[in-house]
């Protein structure tokens, strides 16, 4: 197995896009998301009990959203990079059957710090699943 490269600062400029991931939304997904984030909410894994609470059909949790970012993220900067701030604002929900797809870019770069900040973007067929912008810091 081959470990992938981490990102360098020195290879990183403002502006840089990062490639776009499209993630299906599945059953599976939300309900082992909810499960391994000890999210029990009904929502999350009971297709009745969301639609009584006015969904069409369960939702994916916050913490498996974020999680969905994190590998976003990694998959660009690499395994060596130091995750320094993550900050996420939810919007459209994520239900089964539809795709959220994540796009970003480098939107600051700080040679002090050694880091850079990313504004990315997961967007499903009804807009914005998640917005926001995670800092990490690069070798």
């Amino acid at each position: 197995m081959t470990l992938k490269k981490t990102k360098s600062l020195a290879e990183v400029k403002v502006g840089d896009q990062l490639a776009e991931l499209s993630i299906p939304i599945t059953v599976t997904l939300i309900n082992g998301g909810a499960i391994a984030t000890r999210d029990y909410f009904p929502g999350h894994h009971d297709k009745e009990a969301a639609q009584a609470l006015g969904s069409p059909h369960i939702f994916m949790n916050i913490l498996t959203t974020n999680g969905l970012v994190e590998r976003y993220i990694e998959d660009w900067a690499g395994p060596l990079a130091k995750f320094k701030n993550q900050k996420i604002k939810l919007g459209a929900p994520n239900y089964p059957g539809d795709t959220m797809t994540f796009t970003g870019e480098v939107i600051e770069r700080d040679e002090a710090t050694r880091s850079v900040v990313l504004g990315f973007q997961g967007k499903n067929s009804m807009g914005n699943h998640v917005t926001g912008t995670v800092t990490v810091e690069l070798p």
